[in-house]
């Protein structure tokens, strides 16, 4: 199969979507690589890397469009992408279609074959080309949070350790998961008062056995999230819900209560965010505020650390790519896990949680590649 890179041309994106190492192991099982120039300049991916490890590489995103039979990205393609997509085409990347319905229209008229990483499961019940985007994105919400909370960026002028005599500072993480785990790693190690606040008694119990009295555990309810929303100085929103939008669980009336030049750090934002007053935001303006909170929306965080983040998803993408690079759309009637990230196919959505957000007609899965 010949498979194509393009440059990611989000704001401030400079991950791709497969390493020159990916490229080796896919070139050596017989597949050709097309990789636009300079697509990984910016992370020290240079393009004779890439031609030293097999790739051709081509001056424009239309000749990769063009040629290739599968398109490997990372962050969802950008409506002019999306024009230049062919029917039959297959597409792998991050897509979140359940917060874009301009992008899930846009594929449905391509005739794509649009597969998501985020929605892809594995024998656990895990998702395992979204958890290290997640890690990524998890550490870095605590990153931010700490940035944002200092008082020459407009915060509060806390430090999260605190120091002696000093009171830390107290960091609410709502959602237990990937997300909200990695960021509590990282709070605890940075010295700060550390609430998850989840629904899942079971995952509650398990962050307790591995942090004991170093962290506090609350099941979610709403006075719960309030109370505690209130008394923080970072909240991070580490919500999800696979393939779906994101619940709004902080209203606006809440922020009114909080402490002024506190931080609200959305990580759902790819999903639409869980705050109610979040918005996306990009690297080049990262931040807003409303009523005296920040607010840190950006909806690629990981592109912040592009270098890690790229080669921890390719890490996690490279056998699945090769699977469907050999065997085509076969390769996702064999495998259940795989079948599970198909989300758009030959004008039809095809993923349950998107069609029941957007209110779009849905096409099971193995039906839509019955034919």
């Amino acid at each position: 199969m010949l498979i194509g890179v393009p440059k990611e041309i989000k704001n401030n994106e400079f991950r791709i979507g497969i390493t020159p190492a990916g490229v080796t192991e896919l070139v050596s099982t017989g597949h050709q690589v097309i990789v636009e120039s300079s697509g990984g300049a910016g992370i020290g991916l240079n393009d004779d890397k890439y031609q030293t490890a097999g790739a051709e590489i081509v001056g424009s995103p239309e000749e990769i469009f063009s040629r290739a039979d599968m398109v490997v990205k990372v962050k969802e393609p950008q409506p002019n992408e999306c024009r230049l997509i062919r029917p039959g085409q297959l597409l792998f990347a991050f897509l979140h279609l359940a917060a874009d319905r301009c992008q899930t229209e846009l594929l449905k008229q391509s005739g794509v074959t649009a597969i998501a990483y985020e929605t892809i499961t594995d024998e656990l019940g895990g998702l395992p080309l979204l958890a290290p985007m997640s890690e990524v994105a998890g550490r870095l919400s605590v990153q931010q949070g700490a940035f944002y909370l200092q008082k020459t960026q407009g915060g509060s002028g806390i430090l999260m350790g605190g120091v002696p005599g000093v009171e830390p500072a107290k960091v609410t993480i709502i959602g237990g998961g990937v997300v909200g785990l990695n960021a509590a790693r990282l709070a605890i190690g940075l010295g700060a008062n550390v609430c998850i606040i989840d629904r899942s008694l079971p995952r509650l119990r398990y962050i307790d056995d591995i942090y004991g009295d170093r962290i506090n555990t609350l099941f979610s309810t709403s006075q719960t999230i309030e109370q505690h929303v209130i008394e923080s100085d970072l909240v991070i929103g580490a919500i999800l819900v696979p393939g779906a939008a994101a619940c709004k669980l902080v209203k606006r009336s809440l922020l009114k209560k909080m402490k002024p030049n506190s931080v609200l750090v959305d990580v759902a934002i790819d999903q639409g965010g869980c705050f109610e007053t979040s918005r996306p935001t990009t690297h080049t303006n990262p931040t807003f505020r409303i009523d005296d909170i920040i607010h840190y929306c950006v909806a690629n965080m990981p592109g912040a650390v592009a270098r890690t983040s790229t080669f921890a998803l390719t890490n996690a993408t490279l056998p699945f790519i090769s699977k469907v690079a050999t065997s085509g759309i076969y390769a996702l009637r064999k495998n259940h896990h795989l079948l599970a990230g198909l989300n758009v196919h030959k004008g039809s959505v095809t993923c349950k949680a998107v069609s029941e957000t957007l209110g779009c007609d849905y096409l099971a899965p193995e039906d839509a590649l019955s034919d």
